[in-house]
Formats: structure tokens, sequence, C-alpha cells
């Protein structure tokens, strides 16, 4: 099953996304290494500046995808004001189906 990990920075954390960019990228590409990662990016504002980010995984659990979640070195330095998760069906463009 696919889950939409819907993330809301903290206002005025700028600073600690471009901080903590790497590990967070190494970690998107692990989860992308093992199939889990399907799509990621982040919100924008109307600066063009980051605002969250949108991931959606395979997981088999919303208990699973929660732990993907809180797994991400964005979450683990404090960056995110909310992480909302909802279950996803991609129906177009879907490259799987």
């Amino acid at each position: 099953m696919l889950f939409a990990l819907l993330c809301t920075d903290k206002p005025g954390a700028l600073q600690l996304r471009l901080d903590t960019r790497p590990g967070h990228l190494a970690y998107l590409n692990d989860l992308n290494a093992k199939g889990i990662l399907k799509i990621a990016g982040p919100f924008l504002g109307d600066d063009g500046k980051p605002t969250g980010s949108l991931v959606i995984v395979k997981a088999e659990t919303l208990d699973e995808a929660e732990a993907i979640a809180a797994a991400d070195p964005y979450a683990k330095a404090g960056l995110f004001a909310s992480v909302e998760i909802k279950a996803y069906n991609w129906v177009f463009n879907n490259p799987e189906a």
C-alpha cells in the first residue's frame, strides 16, 4: 500500500532544512534503493523556497509508514511543524500500473 507523507516545515526553519538536507537525501536514496520510495520533493512558497515535503512511500501498514516518517533526518532534527500521513492510491501515470 502507498502512503503520502505531507510534511509542513516550522516557520523560519529554512536554515535547519538546508543544514539537514544531506542526511535527508541519503535517507531517501536508501529508501529508493530498497523500493520503498515512490515520489519525493519539497513544497514551495511564493518565494520559491521550500516550505515542506511530499514523500510517497510503499509500506504494509500505517504504523510502518509512521516509522519511515519518524526516521527521516528532517523529522529527527525537528524541522516539521506537522506531518500528516494518508493512504494513497496512485491512479494516473503510475509506472507500476
